[in-house]
Protein backbone atom coordinates (compact mmCIF):
# COMPACT_ATOMS: atom_id res chain seq x y z
CA UNK A 1 0.00 0.00 0.00
CA UNK A 2 1.42 3.38 -1.05
CA UNK A 3 1.31 5.87 1.77
CA UNK A 4 3.01 9.25 1.37
CA UNK A 5 2.90 11.94 4.09
CA UNK A 6 1.09 15.19 3.35
CA UNK A 7 3.12 18.10 2.10
CA UNK A 8 3.53 21.10 4.36
CA UNK A 9 0.81 23.70 4.25
CA UNK A 10 -2.68 23.11 2.89
CA UNK A 11 -2.05 20.15 0.60
CA UNK A 12 -4.89 17.68 0.81
CA UNK A 13 -7.12 19.98 2.87
CA UNK A 14 -10.46 21.57 1.97
CA UNK A 15 -11.41 25.13 2.86
CA UNK A 16 -13.06 23.75 6.01
CA UNK A 17 -9.66 22.23 6.95
CA UNK A 18 -10.87 18.69 6.36
CA UNK A 19 -8.77 16.06 4.64
CA UNK A 20 -9.85 15.71 1.03
CA UNK A 21 -10.35 12.04 0.15
CA UNK A 22 -11.41 10.53 -3.17
CA UNK A 23 -12.92 7.03 -3.43
CA UNK A 24 -13.22 5.13 -6.68
CA UNK A 25 -16.75 3.80 -5.99
CA UNK A 26 -19.67 4.73 -3.74
CA UNK A 27 -19.40 1.88 -1.18
CA UNK A 28 -15.79 2.81 -0.44
CA UNK A 29 -16.88 6.42 0.09
CA UNK A 30 -19.35 5.20 2.73
CA UNK A 31 -16.58 3.45 4.69
CA UNK A 32 -14.34 6.50 4.42
CA UNK A 33 -17.07 8.85 5.63
CA UNK A 34 -18.03 6.60 8.53
CA UNK A 35 -14.45 6.19 9.73
CA UNK A 36 -13.16 9.64 8.79
CA UNK A 37 -16.19 11.42 10.22
CA UNK A 38 -15.91 15.19 10.45
CA UNK A 39 -12.16 15.10 9.76
CA UNK A 40 -12.65 14.21 6.06
CA UNK A 41 -14.45 15.42 2.97
CA UNK A 42 -15.11 12.57 0.53
CA UNK A 43 -15.84 12.61 -3.20
CA UNK A 44 -16.41 9.69 -5.58
CA UNK A 45 -15.06 8.89 -9.02
CA UNK A 46 -17.78 6.52 -10.33
CA UNK A 47 -21.07 8.13 -9.23
CA UNK A 48 -24.36 6.43 -8.46
CA UNK A 49 -25.67 4.82 -11.65
CA UNK A 50 -22.24 5.01 -13.29
CA UNK A 51 -20.74 1.92 -14.87
CA UNK A 52 -17.23 1.18 -13.52
CA UNK A 53 -16.53 -0.86 -16.67
CA UNK A 54 -16.74 2.22 -18.89
CA UNK A 55 -16.73 5.36 -16.71
CA UNK A 56 -14.35 8.23 -17.46
CA UNK A 57 -13.74 10.99 -14.87
CA UNK A 58 -14.84 14.56 -15.50
CA UNK A 59 -12.46 17.55 -15.42
CA UNK A 60 -13.95 18.50 -12.02
CA UNK A 61 -13.15 15.04 -10.66
CA UNK A 62 -9.60 15.22 -11.98
CA UNK A 63 -9.22 18.56 -10.17
CA UNK A 64 -10.44 16.93 -6.95
CA UNK A 65 -7.83 14.20 -7.32
CA UNK A 66 -5.10 16.78 -7.91
CA UNK A 67 -5.77 18.24 -4.43
CA UNK A 68 -6.58 15.03 -2.55
CA UNK A 69 -4.66 13.74 0.46
CA UNK A 70 -5.87 10.15 0.00
CA UNK A 71 -7.36 7.98 -2.72
CA UNK A 72 -9.29 4.89 -1.62
CA UNK A 73 -9.26 2.27 -4.38
CA UNK A 74 -10.86 -1.16 -4.51
CA UNK A 75 -7.61 -2.72 -5.74
CA UNK A 76 -9.42 -5.85 -6.91
CA UNK A 77 -9.51 -5.40 -10.66
CA UNK A 78 -12.34 -2.88 -11.08
CA UNK A 79 -11.98 -1.77 -14.70
CA UNK A 80 -12.14 1.95 -13.91
CA UNK A 81 -9.07 1.57 -11.71
CA UNK A 82 -7.21 -0.58 -14.23
CA UNK A 83 -7.75 2.14 -16.84
CA UNK A 84 -7.24 5.24 -14.71
CA UNK A 85 -5.38 4.55 -11.45
CA UNK A 86 -1.85 5.18 -12.70
CA UNK A 87 -2.93 8.41 -14.40
CA UNK A 88 -4.57 9.59 -11.18
CA UNK A 89 -1.43 8.83 -9.18
CA UNK A 90 0.71 10.64 -11.75
CA UNK A 91 -1.60 13.65 -11.43
CA UNK A 92 -0.96 13.94 -7.68
CA UNK A 93 2.26 12.25 -6.60
CA UNK A 94 1.85 13.46 -2.99
CA UNK A 95 -1.50 11.62 -2.67
CA UNK A 96 -1.55 8.53 -0.48
CA UNK A 97 -3.38 5.46 -1.82
CA UNK A 98 -5.41 3.03 0.29
CA UNK A 99 -5.89 -0.43 -1.20
CA UNK A 100 -9.26 -1.37 0.30
CA UNK A 101 -8.88 -5.04 -0.67
CA UNK A 102 -5.56 -5.54 1.12
CA UNK A 103 -5.77 -8.83 3.04
CA UNK A 104 -8.93 -9.97 1.24
CA UNK A 105 -9.01 -13.44 -0.34
CA UNK A 106 -10.33 -12.85 -3.85
CA UNK A 107 -12.52 -15.45 -5.53
CA UNK A 108 -12.28 -16.59 -9.14
CA UNK A 109 -15.01 -14.98 -11.25
CA UNK A 110 -18.14 -17.12 -11.05
CA UNK A 111 -16.87 -19.20 -8.12
CA UNK A 112 -19.15 -19.33 -5.07
CA UNK A 113 -18.44 -22.70 -3.51
CA UNK A 114 -17.27 -22.73 0.09
CA UNK A 115 -14.07 -24.59 -0.80
CA UNK A 116 -13.17 -22.22 -3.65
CA UNK A 117 -9.52 -21.51 -4.26
CA UNK A 118 -8.69 -17.98 -3.19
CA UNK A 119 -5.77 -15.65 -3.60
CA UNK A 120 -4.63 -12.70 -1.48
CA UNK A 121 -5.61 -9.41 -3.08
CA UNK A 122 -2.01 -8.27 -3.44
CA UNK A 123 -0.90 -11.44 -5.25
CA UNK A 124 -3.55 -12.00 -7.90
CA UNK A 125 -3.56 -11.21 -11.59
CA UNK A 126 -6.48 -9.11 -12.79
CA UNK A 127 -8.98 -10.42 -15.30
CA UNK A 128 -9.86 -13.83 -13.81
CA UNK A 129 -10.93 -12.88 -10.29
CA UNK A 130 -14.17 -11.32 -9.09
CA UNK A 131 -13.58 -7.65 -8.18
CA UNK A 132 -16.82 -7.21 -6.16
CA UNK A 133 -15.28 -8.22 -2.81
CA UNK A 134 -17.03 -5.46 -0.83
CA UNK A 135 -20.39 -7.27 -1.07
CA UNK A 136 -19.26 -9.63 1.70
CA UNK A 137 -19.77 -8.19 5.20
CA UNK A 138 -16.71 -10.17 6.31
CA UNK A 139 -14.61 -8.46 3.68
CA UNK A 140 -16.19 -5.15 4.63
CA UNK A 141 -14.59 -5.45 8.06
CA UNK A 142 -11.20 -5.60 6.33
CA UNK A 143 -12.09 -2.57 4.23
CA UNK A 144 -12.77 -0.63 7.42
CA UNK A 145 -9.39 -1.62 8.87
CA UNK A 146 -7.58 -0.62 5.68
CA UNK A 147 -9.30 2.76 5.57
CA UNK A 148 -8.56 3.39 9.25
CA UNK A 149 -4.88 2.53 8.81
CA UNK A 150 -4.56 4.80 5.79
CA UNK A 151 -6.24 7.75 7.51
CA UNK A 152 -4.03 7.39 10.57
CA UNK A 153 -0.92 7.34 8.35
CA UNK A 154 -1.71 10.78 6.90
CA UNK A 155 -3.43 12.22 9.99
CA UNK A 156 -1.83 10.78 13.16
CA UNK A 157 -3.63 13.32 15.37
CA UNK A 158 -6.92 11.60 14.51
CA UNK A 159 -5.78 8.10 15.50
CA UNK A 160 -8.08 7.65 18.50
CA UNK A 161 -11.02 9.19 16.64
CA UNK A 162 -10.59 6.92 13.63
CA UNK A 163 -10.16 3.86 15.86
CA UNK A 164 -13.40 4.58 17.71
CA UNK A 165 -15.30 5.08 14.47
CA UNK A 166 -13.89 1.89 12.97
CA UNK A 167 -14.85 -0.09 16.07
CA UNK A 168 -18.43 1.17 15.79
CA UNK A 169 -18.57 0.25 12.09
CA UNK A 170 -17.11 -3.18 12.82
CA UNK A 171 -19.85 -3.92 15.35
CA UNK A 172 -22.51 -2.89 12.84
CA UNK A 173 -20.97 -5.14 10.18
CA UNK A 174 -20.93 -8.11 12.54
CA UNK A 175 -24.60 -7.52 13.33
CA UNK A 176 -25.36 -7.22 9.61
CA UNK A 177 -23.64 -10.54 8.93
CA UNK A 178 -25.59 -12.30 11.69
CA UNK A 179 -28.92 -10.86 10.51
CA UNK A 180 -28.36 -11.86 6.88
CA UNK A 181 -27.24 -15.34 7.92
CA UNK A 182 -30.48 -15.85 9.86
CA UNK A 183 -32.55 -14.36 7.06
CA UNK A 184 -31.18 -16.78 4.45
CA UNK A 185 -30.73 -19.87 6.65
CA UNK A 186 -34.15 -21.43 6.05
CA UNK A 187 -34.24 -21.20 2.26
CA UNK A 188 -34.56 -24.53 0.49
CA UNK A 189 -33.69 -23.13 -2.93
CA UNK A 190 -30.09 -21.89 -2.61
CA UNK A 191 -29.56 -20.70 -6.20
CA UNK A 192 -30.28 -17.28 -7.66
CA UNK A 193 -29.94 -15.84 -11.16
CA UNK A 194 -28.16 -12.53 -11.73
CA UNK A 195 -27.68 -10.87 -15.07
CA UNK A 196 -24.27 -9.42 -14.11
CA UNK A 197 -22.13 -11.59 -11.79
CA UNK A 198 -21.58 -9.12 -8.95
CA UNK A 199 -22.78 -11.18 -5.99
CA UNK A 200 -20.30 -14.06 -5.83
CA UNK A 201 -18.80 -13.02 -2.48
CA UNK A 202 -22.27 -12.62 -0.97
CA UNK A 203 -23.18 -16.10 -2.24
CA UNK A 204 -19.91 -17.54 -0.92
CA UNK A 205 -20.53 -16.12 2.56
CA UNK A 206 -24.04 -17.50 2.89
CA UNK A 207 -23.88 -20.87 1.14
CA UNK A 208 -25.71 -19.75 -2.00
CA UNK A 209 -25.04 -20.40 -5.68
CA UNK A 210 -24.91 -17.44 -8.04
CA UNK A 211 -25.92 -18.24 -11.62
CA UNK A 212 -24.73 -15.45 -13.91
CA UNK A 213 -26.29 -14.74 -17.31
CA UNK A 214 -23.39 -12.69 -18.67
CA UNK A 215 -19.80 -11.69 -17.96
CA UNK A 216 -17.91 -8.42 -18.48
CA UNK A 217 -21.07 -6.53 -19.46
CA UNK A 218 -21.36 -8.26 -22.84
CA UNK A 219 -24.64 -8.72 -24.69
CA UNK A 220 -25.83 -12.32 -24.70
CA UNK A 221 -26.10 -14.23 -27.97
CA UNK A 222 -29.40 -16.03 -28.72
CA UNK A 223 -27.73 -19.34 -27.84
CA UNK A 224 -26.50 -17.97 -24.50
CA UNK A 225 -29.97 -16.62 -23.76
CA UNK A 226 -31.44 -20.04 -24.43
CA UNK A 227 -28.94 -21.74 -22.09
CA UNK A 228 -29.69 -19.27 -19.29
CA UNK A 229 -33.43 -19.77 -19.66
CA UNK A 230 -33.05 -23.55 -19.62
CA UNK A 231 -30.93 -23.44 -16.47
CA UNK A 232 -33.35 -21.09 -14.73
CA UNK A 233 -36.26 -23.41 -15.51
CA UNK A 234 -34.27 -26.42 -14.32
CA UNK A 235 -33.52 -24.68 -11.01
CA UNK A 236 -37.07 -23.41 -10.57
CA UNK A 237 -35.89 -19.80 -10.64
CA UNK A 238 -38.46 -17.05 -11.10
CA UNK A 239 -36.43 -13.89 -10.39
CA UNK A 240 -33.66 -12.32 -12.46
CA UNK A 241 -31.57 -9.95 -10.35
CA UNK A 242 -30.27 -6.92 -12.23
CA UNK A 243 -27.85 -4.08 -11.50
CA UNK A 244 -29.08 -0.52 -12.18
CA UNK A 245 -25.96 0.45 -14.15
CA UNK A 246 -26.68 -2.14 -16.88
CA UNK A 247 -29.43 -2.37 -19.50
CA UNK A 248 -32.28 -4.64 -18.38
CA UNK A 249 -33.63 -5.47 -21.85
CA UNK A 250 -32.22 -9.00 -22.01
CA UNK A 251 -32.89 -9.65 -18.33
CA UNK A 252 -36.53 -8.68 -18.89
CA UNK A 253 -36.71 -11.08 -21.82
CA UNK A 254 -35.32 -13.91 -19.70
CA UNK A 255 -37.76 -13.13 -16.88
CA UNK A 256 -40.68 -13.14 -19.30
CA UNK A 257 -39.66 -16.53 -20.72
CA UNK A 258 -39.42 -18.15 -17.27
CA UNK A 259 -42.67 -16.58 -16.07
CA UNK A 260 -40.88 -14.43 -13.50
CA UNK A 261 -39.74 -10.84 -12.98
CA UNK A 262 -36.60 -8.74 -12.75
CA UNK A 263 -35.52 -7.49 -9.33
CA UNK A 264 -32.99 -4.67 -8.89
CA UNK A 265 -30.11 -5.15 -6.44
CA UNK A 266 -27.38 -2.51 -6.48
CA UNK A 267 -23.76 -3.62 -5.95
CA UNK A 268 -22.61 0.02 -5.92
CA UNK A 269 -25.06 1.78 -3.59
CA UNK A 270 -23.44 4.22 -1.18
CA UNK A 271 -25.23 3.32 2.08
CA UNK A 272 -23.55 -0.04 2.66
CA UNK A 273 -25.60 -1.29 5.62
CA UNK A 274 -28.98 -0.32 4.21
CA UNK A 275 -28.10 -1.69 0.79
CA UNK A 276 -26.99 -5.10 2.06
CA UNK A 277 -30.12 -5.37 4.21
CA UNK A 278 -32.28 -4.58 1.18
CA UNK A 279 -30.35 -6.94 -1.11
CA UNK A 280 -30.58 -9.83 1.39
CA UNK A 281 -34.34 -9.29 1.67
CA UNK A 282 -34.65 -9.25 -2.12
CA UNK A 283 -32.65 -12.47 -2.50
CA UNK A 284 -34.69 -14.15 0.24
CA UNK A 285 -37.96 -13.27 -1.50
CA UNK A 286 -36.63 -14.20 -4.92
CA UNK A 287 -35.45 -17.65 -3.84
CA UNK A 288 -38.63 -18.70 -2.03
Amino acid sequence: MLLIPLLNGCAGKTESNKLQVVASIEPLAWFTERIGGDRVSVSVMVPSGGNPHTYEPTPKQMAQVSHAALFVKAGSGVEFELDWMQRLIDLNKSMAVCNASEGVALLPMGETEQDAAVEPADQHQHGHLDPHFWLSPKNARLIAKNVERSLVAIDPDGKAYYAANRTAVDQELQQLDEQIRKQLAGLQNRSFLVFHPAWGYFAHDYGLTQIAAEEEGKTLTPRQMERVIEEARREGIKAVFVSPEFSTAQANAIAQDIGGATVTVDPLARDYLQNLHQAAAAFARGMQ
